[in-house]
């Protein structure tokens, strides 16, 4: 089991997992401190920039929550504080950590910051990296995928729903696939434990609009056919 501790120094909170970070301090949610050790390699553009360094021979990922749409132009990574447990790191953190202990396959939470301003505040993630992975749109760009990975893919999605775990953007840019084929869920921001099956339904009609989307703006290597498999795998197994 990770042995996680809190670090509480005035406006600022990190949570972490002292088997990576003995005693972690801000600087290690910054690109400048990876970067003054030689240790990024690598980035990802979406809503905001995501960096991925090297550190004690594992690789990681490290993320700043940024707002979405036309809130995020006026405050691009500031949220109202009503307390550190509903704040979007702690929350991704603990939710992250649960479905670690129940074998779920998705990244394994490392370290969390929240710095809190007046009434405000702002969040970072460290996670760790999934080793030799990709995710699944820019694959379908170089090629096609046997029906034995799509069918690992609707299993993989069914044991998330099998225990309650809700994905506010399941779509093809969150599943990863390593280098055996594997498949990962990534970016659980938003994300929570949902009672109930009423929104499973809703849940899996997101990601297939996801692919026609995909399939619309680009030439993906993917089919209805392929569809079928992943969803006749979900249902087998749900």
């Amino acid at each position: 089991m990770p042995d996680i501790q809190l670090n509480t120094n005035h406006n600022q909170t990190i949570l972490f997992d002292c088997s990576h970070f003995e005693n972690p301090n801000q600087d290690i949610f910054t690109k400048g401190y990876w970067q003054s050790k030689d240790a990024l390699i690598g980035k990802a553009s979406g809503r905001g920039t995501t960096y991925f360094f090297k550190h004690n021979s594992k690789s990681y990922v490290l993320r700043r929550y940024r707002r979405g749409g036309l809130i995020g132009k006026l405050l691009s990574d500031q949220y109202f504080y009503t307390g550190l447990k509903n704040t979007r790191a702690w929350l991704e953190f603990s939710l992250l950590q649960s479905m670690h202990t129940q074998n779920l396959h998705c990244p394994a939470p490392i370290a969390a910051r929240v710095v809190k301003h007046g009434l405000y505040y702002c969040a970072d993630i460290i996670l760790e990296k999934i080793p030799e992975a990709q995710d699944l749109h820019h694959i379908l760009l170089e090629h096609s995928l046997p029906s034995e990975t799509w069918q690992d893919i609707g299993k993989t999605i069914a044991d998330f729903h099998n225990n309650q775990v809700y994905h506010h953007d399941l779509n093809i840019r969150n599943i990863m696939l390593d280098n055996t084929r594997k498949a990962w869920l990534i970016d659980f921001d938003k994300c929570a434990i949902k009672a109930g099956d009423n929104w499973k339904k809703a849940n899996i009609e997101r990601l297939k609009r996801s692919f026609h989307k995909e399939a619309s703006l680009a030439n993906i290597h993917w089919q209805p056919s392929d569809w079928e498999l992943l969803l006749n795998a979900y249902l087998q197994h749900t």
